[in-house]
């Protein structure tokens, strides 16, 4: 009877155990906070966004082309427009009423006939001839300017030739040429001061010839000569007027040095860069007041570097000859007193 009192009472102390609070606990799930970060907003264009059209010829060297299309499309980017790119303007282009921006490059579109017909679109003609300013129609017309590149085409030849032995070619009886010959001679002397050199010499430099304006540009090539070994010139800067592709491509076989404000599509021998009007820039600058949506303005192109061969400007000396033309730019040089 005690064995089965003593049974039970062993019983109810373990069932008593295992139901009080066990000594170990298995462990839940562990939630580890979590920061997940919201995208970043973009605008996304929609048909009301305003648009801007570009408009190319389609045979247009491909370089030049996507040169012009990332400019615009960058522009486009900055004040959330569309952007699109047309090989010609109908009337049906302009009837988007989107439509803020047309920037056109030759053969003309049709920009004066085609802007009094949208006078809520901004049209840049971009070296398109014989166009004028209008209410809606601004003009980057081609570079006239005759005295910057020569100031600084001086200032290069001066720096990269021995005893200054630098020249021009110029047109006969032309005053703008004068005054082109003037600025090549300013060039080189804010580049070297008094320009003494070692060996006395009865021809001054820079010296130049002129060219009859009735000459055969075939027989252009005399004239270099004359320039070269007559006297004695290793550099020379051809007036704008005068360049032809042959001419060029004769003078590059001189063994002088050359400089010009256009360079043809085959370098001739020599070439050390071309200063000629960079429309690129010219588009940026006009591209505020076109958003804007004023209209009427000439705008002119600044000068830039192009074609520039490193072997000839090293980089140091690329380097003085942008700082002489951005000071030319702002003003800070005069051409006509360096």
């Amino acid at each position: 009877m005690r064995f089965k009192y003593f049974f039970f009472a062993t019983l109810i102390i373990a069932i008593l155990s295992a139901c009080g609070n066990p000594s170990t606990e298995i462990p839940g799930p562990t939630v580890v906070p979590s920061h997940t970060p919201q995208p970043t907003a973009t605008i996304i264009p929609t048909l009301s966004t305003p648009l801007a059209i570009l408009v190319l010829p389609a045979d247009m060297d491909q370089a030049a082309s996507d040169l012009y299309q990332k400019t615009v499309y960058d522009l486009a980017q900055q004040s959330s427009f569309r952007f699109q790119v047309r090989n010609t303007l109908t009337p049906a282009d302009l009837a988007d009423p989107t439509l803020k921006v047309v920037i056109a490059l030759p053969p003309d579109p049709g920009v004066a006939s085609l802007a009094p017909t949208a006078p809520n679109v901004q049209f840049l003609a971009v070296n398109i001839p014989d166009l004028t300013v209008g209410p809606n129609i601004s003009v980057l017309a081609a570079d006239t300017q005759v005295e910057l590149p020569a100031f600084l085409a001086g200032y290069t030849a001066a720096m990269l030739t021995t005893e200054y032995h630098i020249g021009m070619l110029i047109p006969k009886d032309n005053q703008d040429a004068i005054r082109a010959f003037n600025a090549f001679n300013n060039g080189m002397k804010y580049y070297c001061g008094l320009c003494r050199t070692f060996y006395l010499t009865q021809i001054a430099y820079p010296t130049y010839v002129e060219i009859p304006g009735d000459e055969d540009p075939k027989n252009y090539g005399g004239y270099a000569n004359l320039l070269i070994n007559d006297r004695d010139v290793d550099t020379i800067y051809i007036y704008p007027s005068l360049i032809t592709n042959d001419f060029l491509a004769y003078v590059g076989t001189t063994g002088a040095l050359l400089f010009g404000t256009s360079m043809p599509e085959q370098r001739p021998g020599g070439w050390v860069m071309t200063i000629a009007p960079d429309t690129v820039k010219a588009i940026q600058s006009a591209w505020p007041n076109l958003v804007a949506g004023q209209g009427g303005i000439n705008v002119q192109s600044p000068l830039g570097l192009a074609d520039v061969d490193p072997d000839l400007l090293t980089p140091g000396k690329l380097r003085l000859v942008q700082e002489t033309l951005d000071a030319l730019l702002a003003g800070r040089i005069s051409t006509a007193n360096p």
